[in-house]
Parts: structure tokens; sequence; C-alpha cells
């Protein structure tokens, strides 16, 4: 299954709402603590841009609008365009002012997350991670802990989204099996991730200096896409000019 991918960060995001539907714009104004809006903002421009950019649409607050992100009953996002089911799956990651939109084929099962590498507690790693897990850590050279930590913790966020669930499972019913060689394109690397019931979610992790990303998708999904917009930084900054 092929996946693609785009990143965007607060600064990317217009201040105004000219971007937004109708009833994206009345969601917004409903966030009265502001972490929570501008992380809910950051969300939809990334999940909208990334459609646009799938679509190759052009980058217009018309388009944006036409996009929407609604929520399943589970809560994981649904993309809708022009008020239809959009024929994508989607997944979205938000993380210290920066956000990880994934999209794959209508039908497939999806899951991304991205985190960032800094130091755990002990505590942290024995009431989330599974024996084999605490092992892979212990074995790990001090000076790699704290990525191999956000790495394994991210795969098992990356299932737990895949499965519609969150983190309404326990963490430790997903064992995550990182690959360190065999990179693939782009420096993404192949990982796997079990369910203890025996269900394998498998996928691909990248580092890209203080982030680690990870997506599991099913079917076994390639190598993940960067997307890229076709038109011009100048008809970017147009929706830029018109959303402020």
């Amino acid at each position: 299954m092929q996946i693609h991918w785009l990143e965007q960060t607060e600064a990317d995001v217009p201040a105004g709402e000219e971007w937004l539907s109708a009833s994206e714009a009345l969601r917004s104004h409903g966030i009265f603590f502001a972490k929570r809006r501008n992380d809910w903002r950051l969300g939809r421009w990334t999940a909208k841009k990334a459609w646009a950019a799938y679509l190759k649409l052009p980058c217009e607050p018309q388009v944006f609008r036409e996009i929407e992100i609604r929520p399943a009953p589970s809560g994981a996002p649904v993309l809708f365009y022009k008020n239809n089911p959009a024929g994508a799956t989607i997944s979205l990651s938000h993380r210290d002012g920066t956000a990880h939109c994934a999209i794959a084929p209508s039908g497939g099962i999806l899951g991304c997350d991205l985190e960032i590498v800094e130091p755990r507690s002990e505590a942290f790693l024995a009431d989330y991670f599974t024996a084999e897990e605490q092992a892979l850590v212990a074995h790990a050279p001090a000076a790699d802990r704290s990525r191999l930590l956000a790495l394994l913790w991210s795969a098992k966020e990356s299932a737990l989204k895949a499965l519609h669930e969150g983190l309404r499972l326990d963490t430790r019913c997903m064992i995550a099996e990182p690959a360190e060689s065999s990179a693939g394109l782009d420096g993404w690397h192949p990982l796997q991730v079990r369910h203890t019931e025996g269900q394998i979610y498998q996928g691909w992790w990248q580092q890209a200096g203080n982030f680690v990303r990870t997506v599991v998708a099913s079917p076994a999904p390639d190598v993940p896409i960067l997307l890229t917009q076709e038109y011009s930084r100048s008809e970017e900054q147009q929706i830029l000019n018109t959303s402020v």
C-alpha cells in the first residue's frame, strides 16, 4: 500500500479562518484553551494541505473550505471533500508545534505518530512497555536510550491509532520491533508492531533532528512518500495573505 505524508508547524497556519469550513470555524471558536485551539487548527491545516497536495489542488481558501476533517465515533479523523467521504484514510499526530499527516487509499488501516526524543523516567518505561521492550532499552547504549524509547512509544501510538483505539487500550498489548539496518528511501527504516493477540502491523520509522516519525498500515505499506505541491510559492503566499 502506498502512503503519503506531510508535516506543518504552527508558523505555517494562517491567522484567519477563511480556510476553515463554517462548522470548523464554529468549532474553533468553541475551544477556549489557546494551546488546545492551536493544536486543533494546526492539525486541520496540515490535513487540508496534505489532501490538497495529494490531489494537486490549488492552495486557495475556497478549496480548503471544502475539505473537512470530522471525527468518527471512535474519535479517529475522517476526511471529507465537498461534503462527501474523500475516498482516503488519514491519520494525524502533533507534538511541540509540529503536526504530521499520513494519507492512504480508502479501505486501508493506517496510523501515524510524531514524538520528540527526550529523557523519560524509569517509571514511564516500567508502566507502559512490555518485558521485551524494556530489555531492548536496557541493552541499548546509554546515549541511544532516549531515541529508542521515543521510537518504541511512537510505534505503539501508531498501531493503537490504526486500531482506532488510541490510549484506551493498555499500551503493553502492542510490542514494537524496529529495525536499525536496511534503511529505505529517504532514511526510513522498517518496523513492525505485534499485538499480543497475534496480529502484526508493518510500518516504517524515521528520525529527523529531535523528532521521530512512525507509520504503520495494513496491507503492508511501501516506503512513505513526502507530499509536494505543484503550485508556485506565490500561489501559496496568496492563501496566507488572504487569511490574515
